[in-house]
């Protein structure tokens, strides 16, 4: 049977943390910028954790 691959479109986008969360960045920093507040784009600016109802999925599409 041969390998599975990894999703390489999730692979560019998602990184596993030391214990084994899934990082992520933040949606809607690419354009639009001005209508945004400062502490809002700020605040875009820092990745965060996906959530763990989709964490599951994710991993499949990493460690698949």
């Amino acid at each position: 049977m041969p390998k599975m691959k990894t999703n390489k479109g999730a692979a560019k986008r998602l990184r596993l943390t030391a214990s084994g969360r899934i990082r992520r960045r933040r949606a809607n920093k690419s354009h639009i910028l001005t209508k945004k507040n400062r502490k809002r784009k700020r605040r875009l600016r820092s990745p965060t954790l996906v959530s763990r109802a989709d964490e599951r999925r994710m991993k499949r599409l990493l460690l698949s």
